[in-house]
């Protein structure tokens, strides 16, 4: 993409009402002043609050939205220019129901309170093969810890990946810790029994992963 439409992009942002943006500092200092009012003072009401992590160009927040409009969809992604197409989709559409922060993931606790969402969806994050980015894979044990504060005690977490790596990492470290694991498929479209939301979602790069007939794995978990 060329910074020349980077920039557009980033203008246009500015202009949506379903695009926030706060600064780092703002987040941190515990200012954002959302966290704890998604339901009341954003969306004006007591629909259940699902977000997706990594959102990327926001096909699946918005896949989720058109699907469920009596639940609220926040998408999350530090690359405005990624999310610029789901927010606009979102626009054009009249979705009231869909959200999108530019910050980084490991702020959550800063941007969402106490028992605050229903659902966490993760869609096809980097892995983070090395040993030495074990940190940075956004289902190892400190993420969880993360997740399950802002999470509702029954809250769900999903992980869709082309990675069988991720697959198999998280799926050890769930058993391992023991975490409640409530469906996984290691190949969603050959298998049956995956949710519809799950095979009838797709990202713009799913659908070249399943040109090249490359196998996409789900978990559904809760953090105990």
């Amino acid at each position: 993409m060329g910074s020349k439409n980077k920039l557009k992009r980033f203008k246009e942002n500015e202009t949506f009402n379903n695009v926030i943006q706060p600064t780092r500092e703002e987040v941190v200092s515990g200012s954002f002043p959302y966290k704890g009012k998604w339901n009341s003072d954003f969306f004006k009401n007591n629909n259940p609050i699902v977000v997706e992590l990594g959102c990327g160009k926001g096909e699946y927040t918005i896949g989720l939205a058109q699907r469920n409009p009596n639940i609220n969809y926040i998408g999350i992604d530090v690359k405005g220019a990624r999310f610029w197409r789901g927010a606009k989709t979102s626009q054009e559409e009249n979705l009231h129901n869909v959200a999108f922060i530019r910050t980084q993931i490991e702020l959550i606790t800063d941007i969402f309170a106490k028992n605050e969402l229903d659902e966490i969806w993760i869609t096809f994050p980097d892995p983070q093969i090395k040993y030495k980015r074990t940190k940075h894979r956004m289902t190892n044990s400190d993420f969880l810890q993360l997740y399950k504060k802002i999470l509702k005690p029954n809250g769900i977490v999903n992980l869709k990946t082309d990675s069988e790596f991720m697959h198999g990492y998280t799926l050890g470290l769930l058993h391992g810790e023991r975490h409640e694991v409530i469906y996984a498929n290691h190949n969603v479209y050959k298998n049956e029994g995956a949710p519809s939301e799950v095979i009838e979602i797709q990202t713009f790069y799913e659908k070249q992963y399943l040109e090249i007939d490359k196998a996409i794995t789900y978990i559904k978990f809760k953090i105990k």
